[in-house]
């Protein structure tokens, strides 16, 4: 970290645990962008953009396409600035709206990691009832 409290780009992925080419391409789509840059024209990232790039990290699985993150993060963005308590009121069901899909696609990855858990299951179920004899000789053919 610099003395400003600014991040160049590789510590900001290392800490997320992204590519540099992965927050480059956020940048370049416009889901994270670099707060600042250095003289030399290096990307400099606060620790908002780091925990934006966290988040964004984070919906990946979920399935958000990059409109569904870009108005996600903008609500996001217009919830904290906003004072009118009409637009916070729509800003704030958009944003529950946003968390109502995303338990929707846990719940679908429970299942789906369910159904894989049980074929895992019934693999080992199948090694142990073939026995270690067996299973040495098949892997010798």
């Amino acid at each position: 970290m610099r003395d400003d409290g600014m991040h160049q780009i590789g510590e900001a992925a290392g800490r997320v645990g992204l590519s540099l080419r992965t927050v480059r391409y956020y940048e370049e789509v416009g889901l994270v962008v670099p707060s600042g840059r250095t003289d030399g024209g290096f990307r400099l990232y606060t620790e908002d953009d780091i925990d934006r790039l966290a988040l964004v990290k984070q919906l990946k699985p979920l399935e958000f396409g990059l409109d569904e993150l870009r108005q996600l993060l903008e609500v996001r963005d217009r919830l904290v600035d906003e004072d009118d308590p009409d637009v916070r009121r729509d800003l704030v069901d958009r944003l529950d709206a946003y968390a109502d899909t995303a338990a929707e696609r846990c719940a679908q990855l429970r299942e789906q990691l369910a159904r894989v858990e049980a074929v895992a299951a019934t693999l080992r179920r199948e090694t142990r009832l073939a026995g270690p004899r067996d299973r040495a000789e098949a892997s010798r053919s």
